[in-house]
């Protein structure tokens, strides 16, 4: 394994631990600044909506550049946020310090993808893709814990100097570790990544991460709910049932990363279809201590062993510029993310209870699962088209 995924999967780590500890540490940051809780709220939803941001114009703005120099300096921006959010003085400083940091995101994740890919064989793309998305799952089984645990017992600042010393840990192994990969193409520039998006394939795969992705989180977003008013867990437990379902997260990356490389829109069509099924018997069972540990496990592993391989397909439907198209579909995780805790809150709101945030998930996992259906389908009509074109053209010579 080339030791630069180590490097890209370390930046993964501390970029995870900036987007989700900072949901541990509300009640502390709200009353150092005296805003309230709502307020606070707002770092977590500006990071996600900058996120979307970043994860387009940033990576649109280098797709010109040399990847490995554009990855360090994404990791400068990145240190640079969380150093600010670690000394500001007021709430509108550390909502700067957010922005900044979460500029980085999409663009890292989705150019770091492109060079992870580079970096091995054909064949092992997408695990390669896995092993760097495994900074994120760590960050949330191990870092977010510890994160918070840090923040409570040291003041929240510490967990934000210790995530800048991950940026700079992450900046240097880059620097050292990850080779300069020569392109084999020119650099598509800003109108030849926008070519891309001319592919109904890239759109689709698009629609699925939103609507796949969208559907684990709708259900988990509102997950610490259903665990003590429903399923009827101490709240001194939840922290660890979290940690179970990051367990869930680590092991289905490093397995759905492993069967894409075999055949990308099987795994998916499978893995989606299960997550469906999970996702349903956990709203029907989630009076169950015992059904609801397993709920969770399998969750976060059948919800996150989709992300190597839609990550994987966007790339392959842009393969002429992939750039534009993987940072796309980074902000599309967190759209998914955001629209399925908006659907969440939705149902909680018109008094559904604490599991129809489970069952809204689970109907935008099927809604997923049909646009992955006619993703396949029209992906392999189009191959046999390829395929008798390639057929017909090479028997034109023998025929003249």
């Amino acid at each position: 394994m080339p030791l630069g995924l180590i490097a890209l999967a370390v930046g993964g780590f501390g970029i995870g631990l900036t987007e989700f500890v900072i949901m541990g540490l509300l009640p502390e940051v709200a009353a150092d600044f005296h805003v309230s809780e709502a307020t606070a709220g707002w770092l977590i939803s500006g990071y996600a909506l900058t996120v979307v941001v970043g994860a387009l114009l940033v990576t649109a703005a280098v797709t010109r550049l040399p990847r490995k120099p554009v990855l360090a300096s994404l990791l400068l921006l990145f240190i640079a946020g969380n150093l600010i959010s670690a000394i500001a003085p007021d709430y509108a400083v550390m909502m700067a310090g957010r922005i900044i940091a979460a500029l980085c995101h999409g663009a890292f994740f989705g150019i770091g993808a492109v060079v992870a890919s580079d970096m091995v064989a054909p064949n092992k793309k997408a695990g390669a893709i896995a092993i760097m998305f495994t900074g994120l799952t760590v960050a949330n089984v191990l870092g977010v814990p510890f994160g918070t645990l840090l923040g409570q017992h040291a003041g929240w600042r510490a967990t934000f100097w210790a995530i800048t010393v991950i940026g700079v840990i992450a900046l240097i192994g880059i620097l050292a570790l990850v080779p300069n990969i020569a392109r084999t193409e020119e650099p598509a520039g800003l109108r030849g990544e926008l070519r891309a998006f001319k592919s109904r394939q890239v759109w689709l795969s698009i629609a699925v991460t939103i609507l796949g992705y969208g559907g684990m989180f709708g259900a988990f977003t509102y997950i610490a709910f259903t665990l003590t008013e429903v399923s009827g867990f101490a709240a001194t437990t939840v922290p660890w049932l979290l940690v179970l379902f990051g367990v869930g997260l680590f092991i289905g990356n490093t397995v759905g990363g492993k069967a894409a490389d075999r055949n990308v829109d099987k795994t998916l069509l499978v893995v989606i279809s299960v997550l469906a099924v999970i996702l349903v018997l956990f709203a029907l069972t989630a009076t169950s201590q015992v059904m609801t540990v397993a709920a969770l496990f399998l969750m976060g592993g059948f919800g996150f062993a989709t992300v190597p391989g839609l990550q994987m397909r966007v790339m392959k439907h842009a393969s002429s510029a992939p750039t534009l198209a993987s940072g796309a579909n980074i902000g599309a995780f967190n759209m998914g993310n955001a629209l399925g805790a908006w659907l969440g809150g939705v149902a909680i709101t018109a008094g559904l209870g604490y599991t129809s945030p489970i069952w809204a998930g689970a109907g935008l996992t099927v809604l997923g699962l049909v646009v992955m259906a006619v993703a396949a389908a029209d992906n392999r009509r189009q191959e046999r088209t390829f395929a008798a074109v390639n057929a017909k053209s090479a028997a034109l010579p023998a025929n003249a």
